[in-house]
């Protein structure tokens, strides 16, 4: 019993320290941190709202942050979760991308979309409105697969 009581005493000081040492925000003083890639785009307004709902706390520069994100171990795992998100794709940065890249990126979104794997299902646990609809999804890669279509026309030109 003496073990297991040291055993709770250490990860008790463990979980308190952590709390000490958080991982950095994402967040930007931007208010329009996506508006080049919206004004590039131009998605209709329910397409602007289904990665607003979905998408950008994990793929852009700006996360809406809930109150258990300020608890560790939660923001750590919610930190790596970000981090990769933004790797795969940051749609702050899409001005940044190649008119290839962008093309690749709308693909892999309409894959990952149409498989069910985006948004992620921790994430719409706990955001039930980013939960989509199968008509909702139809409209999110329909919309791609359209945007798809300029940039593809652009490479062929090159």
């Amino acid at each position: 019993m003496k073990i297991l009581k040291k055993i709770a005493i250490i990860l008790l000081v463990v979980f308190i320290g952590m709390q000490f040492f958080r991982p950095d925000k994402n967040t930007t003083e931007e208010l329009d941190y996506v508006a080049a890639f919206e004004l590039e785009t131009n998605p209709p307004s329910t397409v602007k709202a289904l990665l607003k709902t979905a998408c950008y706390d994990c793929h852009s520069n700006n996360t809406a942050y809930p109150w258990y994100s300020n608890i560790a171990p939660v923001s750590y795992w919610m930190d790596d979760h970000i981090r990769h998100g933004k790797g795969e794709l940051n749609f702050s940065e899409w001005a940044n991308y190649s008119a290839k890249k962008k093309d690749h990126k709308l693909e892999e979104l309409i894959e990952e979309v149409e498989e069910g794997e985006m948004p992620l299902k921790e994430y719409t646990w706990t955001h039930g409105e980013a939960h989509f609809t199968d008509e909702q999804r139809k409209l999110l890669m329909t919309w791609a697969k359209e945007t798809r279509l300029k940039y593809q026309s652009a490479l062929l030109q090159d």
